[in-house]
């Protein structure tokens, strides 16, 4: 019987100096941190949402003050004309839109999007959006990032 071998990408965008060191890179993949195999000092986490820091129209979960998760998370829930101007990020974003339409620009393309669209954004893709009609815009945008890195544009 041959045997098979599978073997990852390497990662497009290296992660942030602090965090990256916490991670072994190995034979073009990742492999989770050490501290994670062991489930012995990290129970699963619950947290409210009300308890998350809350800025702009967004709750905020940052990966790495919880529990040391691999992602972070805006919970976003806005009315109209609000959302983010112009901006990008060195690893990829998922928004899961559950409400609401939103108008997004993405690498220069403007479109619409609503409830049960699922936009996915990737690193460096210079991307907005903003609420539009009577209901608000709820999505959860995740973030592949156990933190929040953001380069904010100005609007052209």
């Amino acid at each position: 019987m041959h045997g098979l071998e599978t073997r990852c990408a390497s990662p497009k965008v290296a992660l942030p100096g602090e965090v990256a060191a916490r991670y072994n890179f190995r034979a073009g993949g990742r492999e989770a941190p050490a501290h994670q195999h062991q489930h012995l000092s990290s129970p699963m986490l619950r947290i409210r949402q009300e308890d998350l820091p809350f800025r702009g129209s967004s709750h905020q979960f940052v990966g790495l003050d919880q529990g040391d998760t691999g992602i972070s998370a805006f919970l976003f829930r806005g009315k109209a004309g609000s959302g983010p101007g112009p901006h990008r990020h060195p690893y990829d974003e998922v928004q899961f839109i559950h409400e609401g339409r939103g108008l997004y620009t993405v690498d220069g393309k403007t479109f619409e999007a609503g409830e049960g669209d699922i936009l996915v954004i990737k690193a460096g893709e210079v991307h907005s959006f903003r609420c539009v009609g009577e209901a608000p815009l709820v999505q959860l945008d995740v973030h592949l990032s156990p933190t929040f890195i953001q380069e904010n544009l100005n609007d052209t």
